[in-house]
């Protein structure tokens, strides 16, 4: 898979757009059947290692719910808002 088709089959996941699935692309994932084997806490901590810096907890709580969309067959859609 290309470059562009991964970055948009990752944007499928709810709350995940360009820049975050950029940021997901940079770590590795090339589609969202790569996230079912993630641990998005992980991921986010290699994101932060990446980057230097603590960035704010929302990328986690969408890395959570990217995991989770990938990872489940009929979602609630309530829990694939990051706020969730």
């Amino acid at each position: 898979m290309g470059e562009l088709a991964a970055l948009r089959d990752l944007e499928r996941c709810p709350g995940i757009g360009p820049s975050l699935a950029r940021d997901l692309f940079e770590l590795g994932l090339r589609s969202v059947d790569d996230l079912r084997e993630s641990d998005p806490e992980a991921l986010y901590q290699a994101h932060c290692a990446r980057r230097g810096f603590q960035i704010d907890r929302c990328v986690l709580y969408a890395f959570r719910c990217a995991v989770y969309f990938s990872r489940t067959p009929d979602p609630d859609p309530a829990l694939l808002l990051w706020w969730n």
